[in-house]
Parts: C-alpha cells; sequence; structure tokens
C-alpha cells in the first residue's frame, strides 16, 4: 500500500552488527531504499563488537543511499572504548549520530525531528533498579537516569511537525514479550518512554530486544517498534507517520 501524501515514510532497523565477515551483504538489500522511504533511522549495535574496522564497514553499508541516515549507537558499539573514534567514521561518511542531541531532516511529505540517545538498562514498573545502597548500584541506576535526560534534552527545542524518539534501549516493557523477563532490567528503561510522553512525540524507535516483538505503545500512547533486524527479519521496516502518530 502505497503512502498518504501527507505521511513522512520513515525506514528503521537497529542491531545489524556488521563487521569485516558480512562486508558487501546488506547492501544490495538497501537498494530500494530511495523508492520506499525518506530517511532511515538505525537503532544502534552498528558492529559485532564496537570495534572501528566494523564501524567502517557499517558505513560503506549504509553511506550514500540516497536518503538520510540518523543513528544512535548501541551497548556492544561501546564494547570496546571506541565510541568516540566509531563516531567519527560514521560522521565523516555523512551518516549523523545522536546522542543526547536532536536532528531536523526535510522531507518531501515535511519536516522530521529526530531525538537520539543511546539509552540503558534500568526496567520498569516492579521490576527497576532503585538508587540505594552501594556506590556500584547507584552508579547503575544513575546512568540509566542519565540516558533519560539525554532523551529529554535531545527533544528540547525540536521544531517539527513529526517527531520521533530513537534509542537502542527499550522505552517500554511491551516489546520485550519472548525475551526472558529476569533480563528485562538490562533490556530497556521506563523513564526513557517517559521522555517520550513528555515530549508528545509521534513514534519511538528501539532496538537491542532481538527475541522481542515490534509493535508496543507508551503509557502515553505513543506507538513504539523494535526494529532489531532478528526481530523484523528484513532490512528495514517502513512506517507512515504523520502530525499525531504512526499508520
Amino acid at each position: 500500500m502505497s503512502a498518504s501524501p501527507d505521511a513522512v515514510r520513515i525506514a528503521a532497523v537497529g542491531d545489524v552488527h556488521m563487521g569485516p565477515d558480512i562486508r558487501g551483504r546488506y547492501r544490495p538489500a538497501l537498494a530500494a531504499l530511495p523508492d520506499d522511504a525518506d530517511l532511515l533511522l538505525v537503532a544502534g549495535d552498528l558492529t559485532q563488537h564496537g570495534l572501528v574496522e566494523e564501524a567502517e564497514v557499517f558505513a560503506e553499508e549504509f553511506a550514500d543511499l540516497g536518503v538520510p541516515v540518523v543513528t544512535v549507537l548501541g551497548n556492544h558499539d561501546y564494547h570496546a572504548d571506541l565510541e568516540l573514534k566509531i563516531r567519527k567514521v560514521l560522521c565523516d561518511a555523512g551518516i549523523t549520530v545522536l546522542e543526547g542531541e536532536g536532528v531536523v531532516i526535510p522531507t518531501p511529505a515535511g519536516d522530521v525531528g529526530v531525538a537520539g540517545a543511546k539509552g540503558f538498562c534500568l526496567g520498569f514498573s516492579g521490576r527497576r533498579a532503585s538508587y540505594f545502597g552501594e556506590p556500584q548500584m547507584k552508579a547503575f541506576t544513575g546512568h540509566g537516569q542519565h540516558s533519560a535526560e539525554l532523551l529529554r534534552k535531545a527533544f528540547q527545542g525540536l521544531d517539527a511537525p513529526v517527531r520521533v524518539g530513537l534509542t537502542h534501549f527499550s522505552p517500554v516493557v511491551d516489546t520485550l514479550s519472548g525475551e526472558p523477563p529476569e533480563i528485562w532490567a538490562f533490556l530497556g528503561n521506563y523513564l526513557l518512554g517517559d521522555a517520550i510522553d513528555e515530549a508528545g512525540a509521534d513514534l519511538a524507535i528501539h532496538g537491542h530486544a532481538h527475541a522481542g516483538v515490534e509493535k508496543g505503545i507508551t503509557p502515553g500512547g505513543v506507538p513504539v517498534r523494535n526494529v532489531a533486524q532478528p526481530v523484523i527479519h528484513t532490512a528495514y521496516r517502513v512506517y507512515d507517520v504523520v502530525p499525531g502518530g504512526a499508520r
């Protein structure tokens, strides 16, 4: 079905885990992207082990696709403590990388504002970490809280008729169904969902939960989509979005 003329076509995928061993395999699946979508969002875990050479493969596969590409990093991209070098590789290739920042992308259907942050663990109602006890526990919880503040910051001043929250960690528990409940606290963070609701976003995109499900919703009614590649089983999924929500 073709998109409505007033709808922005947002393609999204996450957890592609690129590396030299799969160089050249993903690019052909992106050939039709300019016909399908107005922009592409990538929800983190671009690499396998957070190595620069893996980021270079991602850049080779995802740069110059004919549409703007906007991404956040994921936990895998931080593994080797090379996230700043990875970011530079991507930015040099013309790919926008967000962490506590927002960007407005012009499209034929109107501007799209993307607020991006990786996010972090914390959990959800009844299964969340608390800022109490040992310094290590406070550091863990505090980082989860800080990650949500970064997303709030990214939405501030983001003036566009369609606004999207892009994270790696999940903002809701809905899309984690299929993952063991014991690890939900390590897959998402309810404060990310709060930030998305407070901003009045039209759509939220995330990855990370490989065994989860695609569709969820925030407490405030914002559609959430888990676009981890093992979940959507395709090179990308396209969502038609108009001001007020995804279709």
